[in-house]
């Protein structure tokens, strides 16, 4: 089983939260690629996140949120002692 390049953009909009405060939303533009609006609307779909081009993150959004940032960093940190 691998990522889907749908389940990387979901990832990156993900990425996008911040996660050291529930008061900042993101908003996705119009003018973004389209894989990065079609992961918005899938997420918004899956209850992770409020709007459909953005918002707030819901309760199993921060948690998924905070996953993939974890995830991420593992990953960065790991990369990097092998340098």
């Amino acid at each position: 089983m691998s990522y889907t390049p749908e389940n990387l953009a979901e990832l990156n909009v993900l990425m996008l939260y911040d996660l050291s405060t529930n008061q900042e939303g993101i908003k996705i533009h119009k003018t973004a690629e389209a894989s990065v609006i079609a992961a918005a609307h899938s997420l918004f779909e899956k209850g992770i996140i409020t709007l459909e081009d953005g918002g707030y993150l819901t309760t199993l959004g921060r948690e998924a949120a905070e996953h993939a940032q974890s995830l991420f960093t593992m990953l960065v940190a790991h990369s990097c002692e092998q340098g």
